[in-house]
């Protein structure tokens, strides 16, 4: 008897072999570009999000979905303003604690918001689809939350007000455990954290800050009985091991980090991996055969037990829906997938560049390389304290984003070598990788530059 989608995530989430290896497509807001409707409308409307799902779970075939795929709902509900984007989720514009530490706020009630409009998606997902495919409700992590509350600061704060810190992990917890029980309610399968500024602090300030926060998430969810999930961004393969003595169910990671070598970590402790089609250079810039290639190996490589294919994390909004459809075709396939790409070669990029003149720069250049700072936190964040510094310095220096979603970013990348985003240079030279840097340590690195020019 032919399993369905969503008894293959419950075997594996349950440590066992199966047949074949499970897939969730991170469907945030590239079910948008299905029907030409932008993000901003999207995840503000009720029918719009849940005709758009119900697209592309007919397309996507997958075993498990997202119901929403935005880190920014509880953050509104507590104060922060939003920017909002066509083909992005919104990013956060204000930070409600940036000037002040006066914490005041309350747990989230289910009609704060844009809950409404989630929790009803919810509830008609799991009616008309979840029978058979794994509903995932995706929560902001509590550092990641805090972090839109406080802005900046709070990775000063992690060295000077260490009490001040803590508590507004603490009370973050909270708001994810409340969400956690509306997802809950309203039919989902797993529960996931989704914390992407983890892979930005070091292992010990985890074990500080983070340790009893996570763990009592991953508590409360097996005491409810529901899955659970912990997804991180950027290359947090020094957090691994720690984050894996939180105890939760599966453990989802992105293109920064070796798949292999992590399974190794995550399989000592049986705990499930999820990941890493990397999102742009094969999902978004890839054609089909590309990404049926690369979950071909993916899925090679890593087996049928404590795996899950999945993208490396929300996928960018112009990903073509046929690159999607290919590697649904690949998971239920394999054999005739691999016989169909037998001789097939990924092209290499043939793009002319032009880098930089470094050692004859007027001033310093900060470029800080991201997957997108629109679409991933880490990235937000680490543009964010770049572009802080022109507030000190104006035009001494100058700061620019380059996002891998161009095609010539990607081949700068090849050509500086850079294997990690985000990561920070200063006049070519990597200073900051998936690490966050303060605005005193990135203020005092300048100024070498600065003597220097």
């Amino acid at each position: 008897m032919q399993l369905s989608g969503k008894e293959l995530i419950f075997k594996i989430m349950n440590n066992e072999e199966v047949n074949r290896t499970p897939w969730i497509p991170y469907t945030g807001v590239q079910v948008g570009s299905l029907t030409n409707t932008t993000a901003d409308k999207l995840l503000q409307s009720e029918e719009l999000l849940f005709s758009n799902l119900i697209e592309a779970h007919k397309l996507y075939g997958p075993d498990g979905i997202p119901v929403i795929f935005d880190l920014q709902i509880e953050a509104e509900i507590l104060g922060c303003e939003l920017m909002w984007a066509e083909k992005a989720p919104p990013s956060v514009k204000t930070h409600p604690l940036s000037e002040n530490k006066e914490i005041e706020f309350r747990l989230p009630e289910k009609s704060d918001g844009r809950l409404p409009i989630v929790l009803n998606v919810m509830e008609r997902m799991k009616k008309e689809v979840g029978e058979k495919t794994a509903l995932y409700g995706l929560i902001c992590g509590p550092l990641t939350l805090a972090s839109h509350l406080r802005g900046m600061n709070l990775f000063m704060d992690m060295y000077e007000d260490e009490e001040f810190v803590q508590n507004l992990i603490d009370i973050c917890t909270d708001v994810f455990l409340r969400i956690a029980d509306f997802y809950i309610e309203a039919g989902m399968d797993i529960i996931a954290a989704v914390d992407p500024i983890v892979s930005q602090i070091s292992p010990d300030t985890f074990e500080q800050f983070l340790h009893k926060p996570f763990s009592k998430i991953f508590e409360y969810l097996r005491k409810k009985k529901i899955y659970n999930g912990f997804f991180v961004c950027g290359d947090a393969t020094k957090n691994l091991e720690v984050m894996c003595h939180t105890k939760p169910d599966s453990i989802s990671i992105d293109e920064n980090i070796d798949i292999v070598k992590a399974k190794k970590i995550t399989d000592s402790y049986n705990i499930v991996i999820s990941g890493n089609i990397p999102l742009t250079t094969v999902m978004l810039l890839g054609n089909q055969q590309d990404n049926q290639k690369n979950a071909i190996e993916l899925i090679e490589k890593l087996g049928k037990k404590n795996f899950i294919l999945a993208p490396g994390c929300d996928m960018p909004y112009d990903v073509p829906s046929e690159n999607i459809i290919g590697i649904s075709q690949a998971v239920q396939n394999p054999h005739a997938t691999n016989v169909f790409l037998k001789d097939y070669h990924k092209e290499k990029l043939n793009i002319e560049v032009t880098m930089p003149d470094y050692s004859s720069l007027e001033k310093p250049l900060i470029e800080v390389f991201t997957i997108d700072s629109a679409t991933c936190a880490a990235c937000g964040y680490m543009t964010l304290a770049a572009m802080q510094m022109k507030e000190i310095f104006g035009d001494r220096i100058d700061v620019i984003e380059q996002k891998i979603t161009n095609q010539e970013n990607v081949a700068k990348l090849e050509i500086i070598g850079l294997k990690n985003l985000p990561t920070m240079l200063i006049n070519g030279e990597a200073k900051f990788i998936s690490i966050i840097p303060t605005r005193v340590k990135l203020k005092n690195e300048i100024e070498k530059y600065l003597k220097i020019n």
